[in-house]
């Protein structure tokens, strides 16, 4: 992956990552504030019941992160660029994480050149 040591990246993104590699829709739950939001070209997901079945449908492609291109973080704001794999195939992949009390708050995500 790049250059980016993945040990001294944001908590909540390590979490994220490792949850997603382990398609573990439990733990990507716990990333999650009971009023999060994620907005998604497709669509915007309110609140934790919603951002679940959103990752449910996402977790059945088989994501993995091949290769982080950009990262980006402050205290409270992660913003990405990165190449995972759904269904084993390489998408362009970018996203913004915004968190509150070391969980997602708010979360873009969206795939593209």
């Amino acid at each position: 992956m790049a250059s980016y040591d993945m040990s001294k990246l944001h908590p909540v993104f390590r979490r994220q990552m490792d949850a997603l590699h382990a398609l573990d829709l439990d733990a990507l739950m716990k990333n999650y504030n009971d009023d999060a939001v994620l907005l998604r070209f497709e669509g915007v997901s309110t609140g934790i019941e919603e951002v679940r079945e959103t990752f449910t449908g996402y977790l059945s492609v088989k994501p993995r992160l091949l290769e982080l291109q950009e990262y980006v973080e402050t205290d409270d704001t992660i913003f990405y660029r990165a190449i995972m794999s759904l269904n084993g195939e390489p998408e362009h992949a970018f996203g913004t994480l915004i968190v509150r009390d070391d969980k997602i708050w708010r979360q873009t995500a969206g795939f593209g050149s």
